[in-house]
């Protein structure tokens, strides 16, 4: 395994079992709209290597487990610690816009910089088959397609705790990174590129709309 992936699968699991055994540590370092606003930005950051739980925790590292050497292979060190830090960011900006107004939000997870890393993942090899509940197979295009799709429903329903606006973040700064850094693939695989953009911009017509 890749000694930067080890690092940060290491982080996470040190820092958020300090996070399950210290609440003040918790508080100080999740993300918390009203803080992040009163200039406490470490926030948009530490936020991503806090988890839940221990389930949290591991759904997010075996989902990075599975997807970052593909990302590895294709663009090398440098540019996956581009696309993890990179959506880790997107997805706490994301949240911070769709979420600016209410000073209570609170959030944790890294499912952020881990859904950037599987859709850049998706979107240098669209025709790899995912899992889906690690049984049924399914496109990777698809599911990528369908997972924003369901975000955005999330998001609008607002019905659970789960932080749809970071994976929504998370997952374009993934696909916006990973086309920075290999704008070939805009021609190798354009239908893929253009299906994938398209939950994109349905979110931000709607939000323009008034409908998030």
């Amino acid at each position: 395994m890749n000694t930067i992936l080890i690092g940060i699968i290491v982080a996470n699991v040190l820092i958020s079992y300090k996070g399950f055994n210290d609440l003040s540590f918790f508080r100080k370092y999740e993300f918390h709209v009203g803080s992040i606003r009163a200039g406490d930005q470490i926030r948009m950051v530490s936020s991503g290597f806090l988890h839940v739980d221990m389930t949290h925790l591991i759904f997010n590292m075996l989902t990075l487990y599975f997807f970052a050497p593909v990302v590895f292979g294709f663009l090398g060190s440098f540019s996956f610690v581009m696309v993890y830090f990179g959506s880790l960011l997107f997805g706490s900006l994301l949240t911070m816009l769709f979420h600016k107004d209410d000073y209570n939000y609170r959030a944790v997870g890294a499912s952020g910089a881990v859904t950037g890393v599987l859709y850049s993942a998706i979107l240098l090899q669209p025709d790899m088959m995912l899992g889906l509940f690690f049984i049924i197979p399914i496109p990777a295009y698809l599911f990528g397609i369908v997972y924003l799709l369901y975000s955005i429903y999330g998001m609008r329903a607002k019905n659970d705790n789960i932080g749809h606006t970071a994976h929504f973040g998370g997952a374009m700064g993934g696909y916006l990174i990973t086309l920075l850094r290999n704008p070939e693939l805009i021609q190798e695989h354009t239908l893929m590129t253009v299906l994938l953009a398209i939950p994109i911009i349905i979110l931000f017509a709607m939000a323009k709309m008034g409908k998030l």
